[in-house]
């Protein structure tokens, strides 16, 4: 059935007259009749008894009335659905990020996300950062939060937090009373670094990048320690020091004292991850989320 002559039909029951439905529809009345003409003849019956003040549906026009309203209704709301689907403001994300993210970038990026899209089903998996890449290329999450670069292909990237590294020191270390260190005065000193992972330089390499930079490699007496508590835990237990975002210090540890490094003042990107060839409509609404709220704590700060 032409769901034009339908809409027609509609417009000439409610107003009970061709000429005042034609006015309305922005037509003449002549093609409007054709139409009626033509509905009926697709049909097999008569729509509507003209009288001389006006036409009245007939019980087979009842019915048929009754029942396009009925499909208007469904094609409104299935629009609005389709639409909704498109503009990812439904569905289902699933994101997998390293348990750091969610001591600063994490926490507003779900807090803007549930606010603009609260029907969208939000899955969270804290795993480590090889992990999210292995389930990214699987396509068992969506995206992943963790520490840039990534040197992946098959990967794109968006940095969402970029903050300086601190230096996380014994209490009772020498250097604890100073309001700012030189990393160059840490060459010799024990060292936890994070965990290396191949393709993925990540927070690891940007420690040892910075080291380096500041004339000697770190000495490592403990490494390969994915967990940023971990590592500000074995620092309060003297084991040595270590190069950590400054979003730790959210992490109050007894035994442990922050402090700025003076000259290089080395910076660590955290990051959105996603398939490349990922077209998803709930992942891109999550995308612009995020890039977002990157962009008002750039502009806060």
């Amino acid at each position: 059935m032409d769901l034009r002559r339908l809409r027609y039909f509609v417009a000439v029951a409610e107003e009970a007259s061709f000429n005042r439905a034609a006015r309305k529809l922005h037509m003449s009345q002549p093609p409007l009749s054709n139409q009626i003409k033509q509905l009926e003849k697709e049909l097999g019956v008569v729509l509507f008894e003209r009288t001389s003040r006006g036409v009245r549906v007939t019980e087979a026009g009842e019915l048929l009335l009754e029942e396009a309203r009925r499909i208007f209704v469904q094609m409104d709301q299935t629009t609005r659905a389709v639409r909704r689907v498109g503009n990812g403001e439904v569905g289902r994300l699933t994101l997998g990020f390293v348990p750091s993210a969610s001591d600063e970038a994490l926490p507003p990026i779900l807090n803007d996300f549930r606010e603009r899209y609260p029907e969208v089903e939000l899955f969270l998996r804290e795993m480590r950062p090889n992990l999210i890449v292995q389930r990214l290329h699987a396509g068992q999450i969506d995206a992943g939060l963790l520490y840039l670069p990534l040197e992946d292909p098959a990967l794109e990237s968006e940095c969402v937090l970029r903050e300086p590294l601190v230096l996380a020191l014994p209490e009772g270390h020498s250097l604890a009373d100073e309001e700012s260190v030189e990393l160059g005065a840490l060459a010799g000193e024990p060292f936890i670094l994070p965990a290396r992972y191949a393709m993925m330089p990540g927070l690891y390499g940007q420690v040892i990048e910075a080291c380096q930079k500041a004339g000697f490699s770190p000495e490592a007496v403990q490494k390969d320690v994915w967990l940023m508590q971990t590592i500000v835990g074995l620092v309060a237990g003297g084991m040595g020091v270590a190069l950590v975002p400054a979003s730790l210090r959210n992490l109050r540890r007894r035994g442990v004292v922050y402090k700025f490094v003076g000259g290089l003042s080395p910076t660590v990107e955290l990051g959105v991850v996603w398939r490349r060839e990922e077209r998803s409509a709930v992942l891109g609404s999550f995308l612009e989320v995020a890039k977002h709220s990157f962009q008002k704590e750039a502009r806060d700060d």
